[in-house]
């Protein structure tokens, strides 16, 4: 239900019209942000290596994202099925696109290929209407 909701959403934003057509971005671009957050701990006790993080940026987000994005290294924490708090290194990708929900199936698949390659529980993703300047 969210799904459905979040790209009507996205499409509204798009069909504001013209960069700086809207009043609360002052003169810069309506875009999304998005952030793609990876826990790099595997289920198996191994972790993800910095070279993997690498191959996977460059393999399954770059191509998809080729005008610019950062990553960031980070820690994160999250309740594991038995109740405890289970605490990894991560990496944040911080993405700022057009609002077209092409971008957001992008996103999505980003998402699957890392829980895939991984064996990842959960691969967090946060979107955001924005306003961009470059």
């Amino acid at each position: 239900m969210i799904r459905p909701i979040l790209l009507a959403g996205l499409l509204a934003l798009g069909a504001a019209g013209p960069a700086g057509a809207d009043p609360l971005c002052d003169g810069a671009r309506p875009t999304l942000s998005a952030q793609l957050l990876f826990g790099l701990s595997r289920p198996d006790g191994g972790r993800v290596s910095q070279k993997a993080f690498d191959r996977f940026l460059a393999e399954r987000i770059t191509p998809r994202f080729p005008d610019g994005l950062s990553v960031f290294a980070g820690r994160g924490q999250w309740r594991g099925p038995d109740g405890r708090i289970v605490r990894e290194a991560a990496r944040i990708v911080l993405i700022v696109t057009d609002a077209r929900p092409e971008a957001v199936a992008a996103l999505r698949a980003i998402q699957e290929a890392y829980r895939s390659r991984f064996a990842q529980n959960a691969v967090g993703l946060v979107l955001s209407q924005s306003c961009a300047l470059f």
